[in-house]
């Protein structure tokens, strides 16, 4: 993606701590999946160039979307990570236009599916 040396940070909290984040820091008090904090953009954009943010995601969740959609809990983690990162990188499909959300779906899947054939998603691993 352009970033071979950028870090960032990952939490992963059940759904309190996920609904704690999300009031804090978003003004939204409720649970969700995942959250991601971006270093590269607002006030103080660039002071850290190697760190992209942080990606908060609530496992408690994950848990319970893989098992409605009856996908191992490790491929919805790795799902939510990945889609946190997108978040990081610019990709947004809440507040821009449906072409931007389309093409933040698109870089997901096209991720994923590499992901998925050439790795095991497999935390056990």
């Amino acid at each position: 993606m352009g970033y071979p040396d950028a870090e960032l940070s990952i939490l992963i909290l059940n759904n309190s701590g996920i609904q704690e984040v999300n009031r804090d820091y978003l003004q939204r008090d409720r649970p969700t999946n995942v959250i991601s904090f971006a270093m590269q953009e607002g006030e103080g954009a660039g002071l850290l160039p190697l760190v992209l943010g942080d990606v908060v995601i609530s496992a408690e969740r994950a848990a319970a979307d893989a098992a409605e959609a009856e996908i191992p809990f490790e491929h919805e983690l790795w799902f939510l990570l990945l889609h946190g990162v997108l978040h990081l990188l610019g990709y947004d499909h809440e507040r821009g236009s449906t072409e931007e959300a389309e093409l933040m779906e698109a870089k997901e899947t096209e991720i994923f599916t590499q992901l998925v054939e050439n790795f095991p998603l497999s935390m056990n691993s």
